[in-house]
């Protein structure tokens, strides 16, 4: 039974795996995140884990939540403000650079309860990588 949850899990994420290309000095780059229902009193967080802090952006139902905000990412980052609402949790990221290449998650929590809902490998290309 632990097998079927493991693969049921992985399978989930698989599915919402996204991979997203930029150059430096693009203004400003979405990485993608949806949830069909979004339950009471949620948060959501985009998170970097080969970083600490870890939190790249955290919403919930008030507000943009970012005193835990990995300092490179600040003032950079944002989500709709009825995010919550559509279910459309995608985070823009201004003015990426090279060192935002990796991979983002995306999860909400409510009550208690967190759901990873996509997984994003951002790669930023430097300027000269557009020439060639």
């Amino acid at each position: 039974m632990k097998m079927l949850v493991v693969f049921g899990i992985l399978v989930h994420v698989s599915q919402h795996a996204f991979g997203v290309e930029v150059y430096e000095w693009a203004e400003s780059v979405l990485l993608p995140c949806q949830s069909s229902s979004v339950s009471q009193s949620p948060t959501v967080v985009w998170s970097r884990y080969d970083l600490i802090p870890s939190t790249v952006h955290q919403r919930n139902e008030e507000c943009d939540r970012l005193t835990d905000q990995i300092q490179r990412y600040r003032d950079r980052t944002s989500m709709k403000t009825d995010a919550l609402i559509t279910g459309d949790l995608s985070l823009t990221l201004r003015k990426p650079r090279l060192s935002d290449s990796g991979n983002y998650t995306c999860t909400i929590t409510a009550f208690g309860n967190e759901q990873r809902l996509a997984d994003v490998e951002l790669q930023v290309k430097g300027q000269h990588q557009h020439l060639l």
